[in-house]
């Protein structure tokens, strides 16, 4: 069962990496027609196999156009995938959804957005390339109960941490739990920890699984060590 997945997953890499709409469809229309859940299409399928092409194109094996051609393929398979999953009852919990500015950390935060609100969440989505300041007055505006931030690549580290420690200093993190979730943190045991995120994940199936299991979980003001050596530098200074 295992290699005619490995088989199936290689056989749709392949026609998204070269851009072959017809044959990326029909792999998909094939897995429907044999009333396969649109979430395991979306855990089983298409996580994998992004999670494989981002890591190729991290580490420069894969040229701009094949990255470019996986990448608009598969956002529109997610955006079709969408409507074929069950909704769940709502839950009155609100979440936003950000990235990191790549199109594959896009794809997979949308791919977490979508599986929340099949889960019965509330989901803003809003993607990547957005500043700090207008997240944190979103989170106000909306009453958000929950931040969610996908990333895949490095760059996106620093950005997280500081937004992460901006809400700390106005208080923001008291109402609203923040998750991280993508392939950057899943590749730096303990970052998630580090920078003050309250909940992590593998990626978007775990995320739902881990907001179900933890809905409440925060991070202790002991156990974060964001900003840590910049409140030590201080006192060392006074």
């Amino acid at each position: 069962m295992a290699s005619r997945r490995n088989v199936l997953q290689e056989r749709f890499f392949t026609s998204l990496i070269s851009g072959d709409r017809a044959a990326a469809r029909d792999i998909v229309d094939k897995a429907l027609q044999a009333d396969t859940p649109a979430t395991k299409i979306l855990s089983h399928l298409f996580w994998p196999t992004l999670d494989q092409f981002q890591n190729l194109h991290r580490n420069d094996q894969l040229t701009p156009l094949a990255y470019n051609f996986a990448t608009r393929l598969l956002r529109q398979l997610v955006d079709q995938m969408q409507i074929r999953l069950e909704q769940s009852t709502r839950r009155g919990t609100k979440v936003l959804i950000v990235s990191g500015a790549e199109q594959s950390e896009e794809i997979a935060a949308q791919m977490a957005a979508d599986l929340l609100e099949a889960d019965g969440y509330t989901v803003f989505y809003a993607g990547g390339g957005i500043a700090n300041d207008e997240v944190v007055e979103q989170l106000t505006e909306l009453k958000a109960d929950k931040l969610v931030i996908f990333g895949a690549v490095s760059s996106t580290v620093p950005a997280t941490r500081l937004l992460i420690d901006r809400m700390h200093e106005i208080g923001a993190n008291e109402h609203v739990q923040v998750i991280v979730g993508g392939g950057v943190f899943n590749r730096a045991d303990g970052l998630a920890e580090e920078i003050g995120a309250d909940l992590w994940a593998n990626n978007p199936t775990e995320l739902v699984e881990q907001l179900q299991a933890e809905p409440g979980r925060r991070m202790t003001p002991d156990q974060r060590t964001v900003g840590r050596k910049r409140r030590t530098t201080k006192r060392s200074a006074a």
